[in-house]
């Protein structure tokens, strides 16, 4: 990684012994990323990644239970991370950023993928990837209420406007009612806007690989936990699929994922960035057909171009600060 993995400048913090993250003489590609997309485009790399986690989150179920799956792909990131950290020599940031990676832990590496895998027991991968589409709106807000970040009222009402298409698919496809499945995902909606917007905030501050990485080392002692008692009573079938799908989600979506997510956020804002993920339902509702063979509802790529007209509008009312 680059000393500045974010075209935002801030306060640095003690990650090596200079403020790159790094120390030489530590390999390049580790220390140097400069040559993976920034801003926006990194964002959207990240959205292509994230795009395919319920689809591989479905493959994996079918060789681990869904408290096996969480526990195995944390550990398997943590791995990925911890070999990269220390690898690149990074030392332990300062005593008061972790309490930020304490929620972007909780949020984004244990409570989003844990609340998503139980939903998808019940709940398509369609269905899913559509009411996830509320997530930029729940990010939106709680960056705003966290960071100061005051957006125009064109950006509010494009954002209102793909929630309420969101609310209403999934109000139809559920029969009028809620499910069990749209509660978790409801849930999840919660806290993985808390864990991006301070994922978002700390990236300003440290590289977004690194906020990543010790985020998923904070969860190793609750992973090996839950590993050590969910495998022993959830049945293990591995087969072709289960295992690319959680090696997808452990590497993929978890680590690679996250960490073009964070730096893009770094340098365009939460807000903004955040917008840009209602591309995400489309992207897997193809993936959904293309390698699941699910059943589309027509009303699915309705709602999912619905809220893609919304980018368009939040994107180009910005957002500024207070």
């Amino acid at each position: 990684m680059t000393a500045q993995d974010s075209a935002t400048t801030g306060p640095t913090i003690a990650v090596g012994p200079a403020a790159t993250g790094s120390a030489a003489p530590a390999p390049a590609p580790l220390a140097s990323p400069g040559s993976l997309p920034a801003g926006r485009n990194g964002t959207l790399l990240g959205v292509l990644s994230f795009s395919l986690t319920f689809p591989s989150t479905a493959w994996g179920l079918e060789s681990f239970g869904p408290w096996s799956l969480v526990a195995l792909r944390s550990l398997l990131a943590a791995a990925v991370a911890g070999g990269v950290l220390l690898a690149a020599r990074v030392r332990v940031p300062e005593r008061q950023h972790w309490a930020g990676l304490a929620v972007v832990a909780g949020g984004v590496v244990v409570g989003f993928p844990l609340l998503t895998t139980l939903a998808l027991q019940t709940s398509t991968t369609s269905h899913a990837a559509v009411v996830v589409g509320l997530l930029p709106l729940t990010t939106a807000v709680f960056s705003s209420v966290r960071t100061g970040s005051r957006p125009p009222r064109a950006f509010w009402a494009a954002a209102l406007a793909g929630a309420a298409v969101v609310i209403a698919f999934t109000v139809l496809q559920s029969g009028g009612g809620l499910s069990a499945g749209d509660l978790y995902l409801f849930c999840a909606l919660l806290v993985c806007a808390a864990g991006y917007t301070e994922g978002g905030r700390l990236a300003k501050v440290m590289p977004g690989w690194q906020v990543t990485g010790w985020a998923l080392l904070l969860t190793v002692p609750l992973a090996v936990a839950g590993a050590a008692i969910a495998l022993p009573y959830e049945p293990v079938r591995l087969t072709a699929h289960g295992v690319i799908g959680l090696v997808w989600v452990s590497v993929a979506s978890t680590f690679f994922g996250l960490y073009v997510w964070y730096r893009g956020m770094a340098e365009i804002g939460v807000a903004r960035a955040s917008q840009l993920q209602l591309a995400q339902p489309l992207l897997t509702l193809i993936w959904s057909f293309l390698l699941l063979g699910e059943e589309v509802a027509p009303a699915a790529p309705a709602a999912a171009v619905a809220v893609l007209v919304c980018i368009a509008v939040t994107q180009r009312a910005g957002a500024r600060r207070s």
